[in-house]
């Protein structure tokens, strides 16, 4: 890892990177609300949707999310971005990683820097804010092109007049109530919507590689008791599965099976309360398997394509989804909700398409929940008929 001084820049992965910013908390200090900013060749965004914060969490492209707070290294706090610069459009020349004090300056704020990784754990940079003052907004630094490529840049700015100064200086409209940039304290959880609350529980994605069959213990990072999507990636394999563990080791619950000969697959998996999530993992050949927060799974507000195993986030209202399949085996959908029963330890789950081949039919959806595809081919889902 490089540690950068203030105006210092290196080359980063064209690939998929997390950004923290870390600091340690304690009586009195603020708190941070960190936040990126995808902006055009003018050094503006091109509309409001171009900021990414806690209020509006994810980019349309799905490129740069915003995960939100957990841990850090060494019982530090992180606000953690997520970002895939591969996928970055074109028209997108920079990406600025900043953030907002609530209540206070960043001057109160002990500890405080800025640590770039891969999705592994593996550090690329950090760099250390060693004199901030009186600032209630901060810009860490941005990642720009560079021949061809992408650098990141230590900078280090400051703004006395918060978040919604910065934000008027990259052309974000403060006045946008869709928006609502302000220096005030993040707004308060929005209303119980059961298995959909653990959207908002982030903590470092984990990522484990193996071959063959293989049981992984995941980190007790996870939010006991709630859910987190499980990501598999393998090739050229007869068959990928992922199961469940109960507290002896023995698979469980089937949690995903394809048989495509290119698998990037997601499930869901509910996380035991007293004790770390396992799972096993079973495959011909090598496979790389990652445990991520909910809020990473893609929402359903309008349509979504996909390819092969899926997971969905549906926050919507009762009504009817239409669903178009193009492969040639079996299809299904299952609708995850909060169990109704305290003493069911699972989801309840209404299964809304099960069919074989291709097929375009339409299902009635009872509220919010997570929707859990299997699928061999190209498929789409829409709301509404």
């Amino acid at each position: 890892m490089t540690d950068m001084a203030k105006g210092g820049n290196l080359p980063v992965p064209a690939a998929v990177l997390q950004v923290a910013v870390t600091w340690q908390q304690g009586p009195g200090v603020p708190d941070v609300d960190v936040s990126a900013l995808l902006l055009d060749a003018t050094g503006r965004v091109r509309s409001d949707a171009d900021l990414v914060f806690y209020n509006q969490r994810e980019h349309p492209s799905g490129t740069v999310r915003h995960l939100g707070k957990g841990q850090g290294g060494d019982g530090a706090t992180a606000d953690w971005i997520w970002l895939d610069l591969a996928a970055v459009e074109p028209a997108v020349d920079r990406v600025v990683v900043a953030a907002s004090a609530d209540a206070g300056t960043f001057g109160q704020i002990p500890k405080l820097d800025v640590r770039v990784g891969l999705p592994e754990g593996s550090p690329v940079a950090s760099f250390a804010i060693a004199d901030a003052s009186t600032e209630t907004a901060f810009v860490f630094g941005e990642f720009y092109r560079r021949n061809g490529g992408w650098k990141f840049r230590a900078v280090g700015q400051g703004y006395d007049s918060g978040l919604a100064g910065l934000a008027t200086d990259f052309g974000i409209s403060v006045e946008d109530d869709e928006t609502t940039v302000q220096d005030a304290p993040s707004p308060p959880s929005p209303p119980a919507r059961g298995i959909l609350d653990g959207l908002a529980f982030a903590f470092p994605p984990f990522v484990q590689q193996g071959s063959g069959k293989q049981r992984v213990t995941c980190p007790h990072s996870l939010p006991p008791g709630g859910r987190v999507v499980v990501e598999i990636e393998c090739r050229d394999s007869i068959s990928v599965s992922v199961y469940s563990c109960d507290e002896y080791g023995r698979t469980d619950m089937s949690l995903l099976d394809s048989y495509q000969d290119e698998v990037h697959g997601r499930t869901v998996a509910s996380v035991p309360e007293n004790r770390p999530l396992s799972l096993s993992v079973e495959a011909d050949t090598p496979w790389t398997l990652r445990v991520l927060p909910l809020g990473q799974a893609r929402r359903l507000d309008h349509s979504l394509h996909g390819q092969g195993p899926d997971l969905l986030v549906y926050d919507g209202p009762a009504g009817v989804l239409s669903f178009t399949h193009q492969g040639e085996s079996n299809f299904t959908v299952w609708h995850h909700v909060e169990s109704a029963n305290p003493d069911w330890p699972g989801d309840d789950e209404d299964l809304l398409v099960n069919e074989v081949g291709r097929l375009d039919v339409l299902a009635p959806v009872r509220g919010p929940g997570l929707l859990r595809i299997g699928a061999d081919g190209p498929w789409r889902i829409a709301v509404g008929g």
